[in-house]
C-alpha cells in the first residue's frame, strides 16, 4: 500500500469518526429536546388547568354572592403575573369556542394584541401540525402553542456544530498542506539546485577529457567516433544539469514552433527505443504553430511522458503525439498503446513519490506538473486512459502568453 492510498483511507477513517460524533451529538440533543418539550406541554397543561379554575370561579361569583365578592377582590393583575410564570416564555394563543382569537401571550407587547399578526402565526402552527390543548368552554376552548426559542435552537444545535467542526477541520487541513507544500516546495528548489551543482564539476572535467582525446587521436576514426558519442552524452548531462538549475527559478520563455519541438524529442527517443514500437507523430514541416516556452524544461516534460509510455508499453506498441487548438490553448496530446491508468490514479500520479515502477522515484509526472502549471501557466493532466489499451496525457499551453510576447517591444 502506498503513502496515497494509506492518506486516502485516513481521511475515510477521519470522515467516519466525524460522523459518529455528529451522530451521538444529533442523538443526545434529541432526547434533550424531547424531554425539554414534553415539559413545556406540562407546563401548558397546568396553564389550561389554572384557566379552567377561573372559569370555575366566574360561574360560581355569578351564583353566589359570597363567591362574588371574594371574586371581585382578587387581583387581576397578580393572576396575569401567576400565568406567566406558568408559561415560562411559551407563546401561546387563545382561541375561543367561534374559531376566533381572544388573544396571545408571550410574542411581545405588541404582538400579544395584534389580531391580523396572532393569525398569521396561528396558520403557522396549525400548518406544522400542532396539536392544541382544551381550555374551559365557554371561555377559551383551544390553546396552540409553539416551542420556546431556546428550545428551538437547541433543535438546529447539532447542525450548528458540525458546520463549525468542519469549518475548523477544513481550515486546519488547507493551512496545514499550505504549509506542507510550501516545505515541499523549498526541498524540490533546494535538492535541485544541489544537484545541478554536483554535476557541474564532473561534467566540466569530462568534458576537458573528452577535448583532450579528440586532440591526441587526430588520426584515428574509430576513436574519433567514441569520442563524439561521448561528447553527446556529456552535452546531455549538461542539458540535464541546466535543467535541474532551472527549477526554483523563474526561467525565460521564448517563442518556438512546437512541431520543432516535438520533433526533437521524438527523434531522440526513437534511437533508444525498441525496434518495434512506432512513432506516430506530426509533420515537422507543417505550418508553424507558436507556443511560448522555455524549451529545455518543456521538453524534460515530453521526455517524461515517452520515457513512461515506454516503459508502458514492454517493448511493442505505438507513441502518437498530436497537436491542436482550442479557444484559449495550444494543446498536445501524447498517447500510448500501454497498459494505461486505472481512473481513480488520474490525479495521484501527479503527485511526489507516486510511482508504478519498482525502482521508480515517482518525481517525473511531479516534475512535469510543476514545469507546466507554474513555470508555463498552461495544464496537464490525464485525459483518457483504458487498462490494457494505452493512455493520453494532455498538454496545455495558454494562447495569450504567446500573443502578448509577440506583442512586446524588443
Amino acid at each position: 500500500m502506498d503513502i496515497y492510498e494509506r492518506k486516502s483511507k485516513w481521511k475515510w477513517y477521519l470522515a467516519i469518526v466525524g460522523l459518529l460524533i455528529v451522530g451521538i451529538t444529533m442523538f443526545y440533543t434529541n432526547h434533550l429536546v424531547n424531554q425539554l418539550s414534553k415539559g413545556e406541554k406540562t407546563q401548558v397543561k397546568l396553564f389550561a388547568n389554572a384557566l379552567k379554575e377561573e372559569a370555575k370561579k366566574n360561574e360560581e361569583a355569578l351564583n353566589n354572592e359570597a363567591a362574588a365578592e371574594v371574586f371581585l377582590n382578587e387581583d387581576v393583575t397578580d393572576f396575569q403575573e401567576r400565568l406567566l410564570l406558568l408559561l415560562e416564555g411559551i407563546p401561546v394563543i387563545l382561541v375561543n369556542g367561534t374559531g376566533n382569537i381572544d388573544s396571545g401571550m408571550n410574542f411581545g407587547e405588541e404582538n400579544d394584541t395584534s389580531i391580523p399578526y396572532l393569525e398569521k402565526e396561528l396558520e403557522k402552527m396549525i400548518a406544522a401540525g400542532a396539536v392544541p390543548i382544551d381550555g374551559p368552554e365557554g371561555y377559551t376552548d383551544k390553546i396552540y402553542y409553539k416551542n420556546t426559542q431556546l428550545l428551538t435552537l437547541l433543535q438546529y444545535f447539532p447542525i450548528l456544530q458540525f458546520l463549525l467542526i468542519s469549518s475548523f477541520i477544513a481550515f486546519g487541513y488547507f493551512t496545514f498542506s499550505s504549509a506542507r507544500r510550501a516545505e515541499q516546495n523549498q526541498v524540490w528548489v533546494g535538492m535541485s539546485k544541489e544537484t545541478a551543482h554536483q554535476l557541474g564539476t564532473p561534467i566540466s572535467a569530462i568534458m576537458g577529457w573528452v577535448d583532450h582525446l579528440r586532440d591526441m587521436y587526430k588520426d584515428d576514426e574509430y576513436l574519433q567516433e567514441v569520442v563524439g558519442e561521448l561528447d553527446k552524452d556529456v552535452k546531455r548531462l549538461d542539458l540535464v544539469a541546466d535543467r535541474f538549475s532551472k527549477i526554483g527559478s523563474t526561467p525565460k520563455l521564448k517563442t518556438a514552433n512546437i512541431y520543432e519541438e516535438i520533433e526533437k524529442i521524438r527523434d531522440y527517443m526513437s534511437r533508444r527505443a525498441a525496434r518495434k514500437i512506432n512513432f506516430a507523430f506530426p509533420d515537422p514541416s507543417a505550418p508553424p504553430k507558436e507556443v511560448l516556452i522555455n524549451a529545455h524544461l518543456f521538453n524534460w516534460v515530453l521526455e517524461n511522458l515517452l520515457r513512461n509510455a515506454l516503459d508502458a508499453m514492454d517493448g511493442k506498441g505505438t507513441i502518437s503525439a498530436k497537436v491542436y487548438e482550442d479557444k484559449e490553448h495550444v494543446c498536445i496530446d501524447v498517447s500510448d498503446t500501454g497498459k494505461g491508468i486505472p481512473p481513480s490514479k488520474f490525479k495521484t500520479v501527479f503527485k511526489p513519490g507516486f510511482s508504478t515502477k519498482k525502482r521508480g522515484w515517482g518525481l517525473g509526472l511531479s516534475l512535469a506538473k510543476r514545469i507546466i502549471e507554474t513555470y508555463h501557466s498552461g495544464k496537464i493532466f490525464v485525459a483518457e486512459s483504458i487498462p490494457s489499451k494505452g493512455t493520453t496525457f494532455t498538454i496545455k499551453l495558454p494562447k495569450k502568453n504567446i500573443s502578448s510576447a509577440n506583442n512586446s517591444p524588443t
